[in-house]
């Protein structure tokens, strides 16, 4: 349920956030600064869909872990 101020108190990757009402998975993401469609989402211990973060609103209470996927490494070790 939203707080007065049309905000939620969610937990993200082990910090407490508070966030608008109706923000989707993929907002979240991309207000942390992360490209959703190179993340990996788990919602309350249940892994969502790469495919639906954009449909999926957060909910007061969730608690949320982000693994965002970065490339780089050194390939040239000839």
């Amino acid at each position: 349920m939203p707080h007065s101020d049309g905000t939620l108190s969610i937990t993200v990757n082990g910090a407490h956030k508070r966030v608008n009402a109706g923000i989707s998975i993929a907002d979240l993401a991309n207000e942390l600064g992360l490209v959703p469609e190179k993340v990996a989402v788990e919602r309350n211990m249940e892994v969502v869909p790469r495919s639906t973060l954009a449909d999926v609103c957060v909910e007061d209470g969730d608690d949320i872990e982000i693994v965002h996927f970065v490339g780089g490494g050194d390939h040239d070790r000839g």
